[in-house]
This record gives structure tokens, sequence and C-alpha cells, in this order.
């Protein structure tokens, strides 16, 4: 039996370290016509109900030319043909009922202006693909991600696209949608060159500016700005948008009303156990915030980091790659909760202002029950990282001081993840109305760990009777994947399983509800939370 940790965590809700943002509230996936499909339209639903912000959502594959069937990492819509003339054929029904499905839900398309419809690309055959796990990754890239053959059609394409939206959803809703040029640029999802890129991000920008003043776009969405390769990309488009001349409109500098990067972990599958490697991660956090804030004209503009994850491939099944078995467990949620606050203290490590980081994960329609995929759900039932996102959308107002010895320090956390002691951490917020202190236990590895006996010291509450309330995410609560086990791991749950497995997708309670009543603004909180569990403590008033 492992000893537990003991470990004493202070928060005092009267010191206040300003508005707590809700960075947690985007998600993105690669397979568009997911979006209006049965389990997606569900979560999707489920998504727009954990923020009181709008959820921001991004997806691939929006101008692809095909049939509008999913496929793994693959989609279309069909928006753009030509006929036998070479003249334009625009169809928006497929990109409409995807952001029919947002708009319905309140949320907020993050229009990702991607990839090259057949018809323009200059190198269209092949074009569609077949990839399934365990097939050469770089044979997806056909012939949507080569550049146009014709960047005036290209923008065109653009600029009717933006004035369709206006004319469908009008110009006040638009103008609170985010654009972005293309996904990842610097690497294969790109078959031209930083160049190319450049001169399709200054068409693309224009156009859309055109159609529409007020929106914003940003870029350049590359990714992996830990590796000096990827971090030469983003300082030389970031160069071009301030300084360059723009191939668009020949005037200096491009339109950019956001930064967009993308930054992912690398596991490993070691002894028989998955090791994250969380490290990779910040490492890509902390060099993309570094580079932008070395530009003294982009040093306030927001930033969204396009993709942050634990790796780089959500359909990549741990049955074939067997260091992605994180997935469906603990491991997921609580890498989750450890990181995420993270990405907030390597924003005011640098100075820059942090606006989301959307997590790359969403559902896989009619695929195995908890077959392995990074997604949010399975067949409808929520996963427990799910759980860990309703979490935090119950953080709400400002953050506020925490001080935790148990937490590992963000410069350890860099050089070298969690791979000694575990990392106990909490995040806290009050708002009008509740204190919330969100904790963590957390360790790179998979392999059994000792619990920690959590102390938590709250200062700072209001005098009055309060509502206590104790949410957890671990190996017993709000976690269907422990749940579908011990049901013998059903293929096809029957009605009466499924509803188990629903009900247990949910975000528990870990005891009944209390009153508690501070003594000069003092609560003492005390409980054992596992290894990768995740605890909510909610204070009500």
């Amino acid at each position: 039996m492992l000893s537990a940790q003991p470990v004493a965590i202070h928060v005092d809700a009267a010191k206040s370290l300003g508005p707590l943002k809700p960075i947690w509230s985007f998600f993105g996936y690669d397979e568009p016509n997911y979006t209006y499909m049965k389990d997606g339209m569900k979560l999707l639903s489920e998504l727009s109900a954990l923020n009181s912000v709008p959820v921001y959502v991004r997806t691939h594959s929006l101008l692809v030319t095909g049939d509008g069937k999913a496929a793994l990492k693959w989609g279309s819509t069909n928006a753009y043909t030509e006929d036998a003339a070479g003249k334009p054929i625009y169809d928006w029904t497929v990109v409409d009922r995807i952001f029919d499905t947002y708009v319905e839900r309140k949320m907020k398309p993050l229009v990702e202006i991607g990839f090259m419809p057949r018809a323009l690309s200059s190198k269209p055959e092949p074009y569609g693909h077949s990839w399934k796990p365990g097939d050469p990754y770089n044979s997806i890239y056909t012939g949507w991600a080569h550049p146009p053959k014709d960047y005036n059609k290209w923008a065109e394409l653009i600029y009717q696209w933006v004035r369709h939206c206006v004319a469908k959803y009008g110009r006040a809703e638009v103008e609170t949608w985010l654009w972005e040029v293309w996904n990842e640029p610097n690497i294969g999802y790109w078959q031209g060159t930083p160049e190319e890129y450049r001169k399709l991000y200054d068409f693309s920008a224009d156009a859309v500016k055109r159609a529409l003043p007020g929106a914003r776009i940003g870029g350049p969405h590359s990714t992996g700005p830990g590796n000096p390769r990827a971090a030469a990309f983003l300082r030389g488009f970031l160069e071009h948008a301030v300084r360059g001349k723009n191939y668009a409109t020949g005037k200096t500098g491009s339109p950019l009303d956001y930064i967009g990067f993308h930054a992912k972990g690398s596991p490993r599958f070691v002894d028989g156990a998955v090791v994250m490697g969380s490290e990779n991660q910040l490492r890509d956090l902390d060099k993309g915030f570094e580079i932008v804030a070395s530009f003294p004209e982009l040093k306030g503009k927001p930033i969204i980091i396009g993709e942050s994850d634990p790796e780089g491939c959500a359909a990549c099944s741990s049955r074939v790659y067997p260091q992605n078995a994180y997935r469906n467990g603990v491991m997921y949620s609580s890498y989750t909760a450890a990181v995420m606050p993270r990405h907030l203290d390597l924003a005011a490590k640098h100075g820059v202002n942090l606006m989301g980081a959307v997590t790359w994960a969403f559902e896989f329609e009619d695929q195995p029950y908890f077959d392995g995929f990074r997604d949010l759900a399975t067949n409808g039932i929520g996963k427990p990282v799910l759980n860990v996102f309703r979490m935090l959308g119950m953080m709400t107002g400002n953050r506020v001081q925490v001080d935790n010895s148990a937490a590992i320090p963000l410069d350890k956390m860099l050089a070298g993840g969690v791979k000694d002691k575990a990392d106990i951490h909490a995040l806290a917020s009050r708002d009008a109305h509740s204190v919330s202190a969100f904790v963590s236990n957390y360790h790179d590895s998979g392999k059994p760990g000792p619990a920690a006996d959590v102390e938590v010291n709250l200062a700072g509450l209001p005098a009055g009777r309060l509502l206590l309330q104790h949410y957890r995410v671990d190996g017993e609560f709000g976690n269907s994947f422990e749940a579908w086990k011990k049901l013998g791991s059903p293929p096809q749950p029957n009605a009466g399983q499924y509803a188990q497995l629903e009900a247990a997708g949910q975000l528990h309670l870990l005891e009944s509800p209390r009153y508690a009543t501070p003594q000069n603004g003092r609560l003492q909180w005390k409980f054992t939370l596992p290894r990768h569990g995740v605890s909510l403590l909610r204070i009500t008033w």
C-alpha cells in the first residue's frame, strides 16, 4: 500500500489576481461532417452548456471537394466547383449546415479557411484519401494540401463565402466569429513554401476584410514552435505580417487581429505504461509566447492556441498506437487539469494576451466504444476528460491567490515534465456568489502512485452560512470508462447499460452537499485525492 502524500494548500479568496480568462472554452476536430450527426450534435450541446461564455469551435476541411461523407481525418462540403468553362459554382449547403449547428447552440465558429478545392488545386490528383490508423500518416496529404493555381479565384471564393455568411447570419453575428487561414502550414498540411503560405494568407485576409471590414482574422496556426524550424516559420510569418510587403495589396503588413499557433505533447510507451510528454507541450507554449512577445507591435494582440493537446493525432487509436492509451481514462483528465492552468502561467511569464486554447478532441461517429481515440465522448457517452471541462466551466470571476508548495514549479515542468514526485496543483477563482478551488493529482506516468491527503485552507470568505459541494473525477466518480469495464466491456451496450454509462459519464459529487459557517472568513477542507484524480471544491452563497 502506497502512503498518501500530505499536502497543504492555502487559498485567499480576498486576493484577486485579475480576471480568470476561460481559455478552455475552445474545441476543434478534423472531421467537419460529424458536426451535424447524432452524437456530434449531442456533444456540441453539452459543450455549449459548459461555460457562461460562448464556446468557439474549429474544424478542418470546410472547403474540401467531396460528397459530404465523413471518414477519419477527412471531410468535405463541395462548396466550390467549376463548370466546363472554368466558371465558379458556389454551394454553401453543407457549410451552412455546419455553422447552423453551432449558431443554434449559441456557439461561435473559429472558421478555418481551407482546404483547397479540387478545381483550384495546383496539383489536384490524387485528391481523396482512405487513411486508417496504422497507415503512413503522410498519405493524407493529397490534392487538397496544395496551393491554388489561381490566387485571384481563391480570393473571390473567400470573399463570396464571407458575404454569404453576413447575408445569412447578419453582420453583428459574423463579427463575433474568428477566421484563420489554413492549418499547420509549416508541415505537410501545406505543400507549398513558407512564402506561398504568406501569399495565401494575404489574399485570404484581404478578401475577408473586403467582405466584412469588422471581421477578425489571424494566423499562421503553425505547429510546434518548440522546434527551431517551426519557430523560424512562426517568426517569419509575424515579420511579414508586421513589416513585409502584402502580396494582395502591395502595402506594408497584413491584417492580423490575433496570432495562432499549436502546442503538442509527446507521450511514449515505456515498460508497459504510458509516460506523458507534458514538457513538450509546455515548451511549445513557452517558445511561441516568447516569439510573439519579441514583436513590440504584437505583444498586446490576442493569442489563440489553435490546437493544444497531449500529442498530435486524435484519430490515431490506442489500439494501434499504445502510447495513446491515456485517452479513455483518468490520465487524460488529470493531464488536462494540470496543463491547462499552466497556459495562463506561461502567458503571464511572457506578458502576452492569451485568449484561448483549443482542445482538439470531439467524437468519432459510429466507431467502437472506448476505441482509444482522443475524444471527449464515445457514442454519446462522456469520457472523464469531459468532466474536467465541466469543472473548468464553473471557474468564473477573478483568479485568486493560491500558495501551494506541492505544485511542481513551472521551470521544472518545462525542463522535464512531471517525472519525479507528483504535481498537486490548485487553481482558484471567485465571483459575486462563489469561490471555487480546482485541485489535481497528476504524474506523467500511468503506473500506480500514492494518493494525496489534501488540506485546503480557505481565507477571505464572506460571513454567514455557505454551501459546500465537492465534485470529483477519479477511478470511481465521473468515469464512464471504468463503468464500462465493470459491465464487461460490452461492444454494444443494451438500453439499460447505455443509461448506466450515460449517467456515469456525468460530473458527480464525491459527497453530499453540506453547509458550513466560516470563522473569521476561514474554512478548512480535508480530503484524499487519488493519483490522477481531480477535485472541484465549490463554495456558494
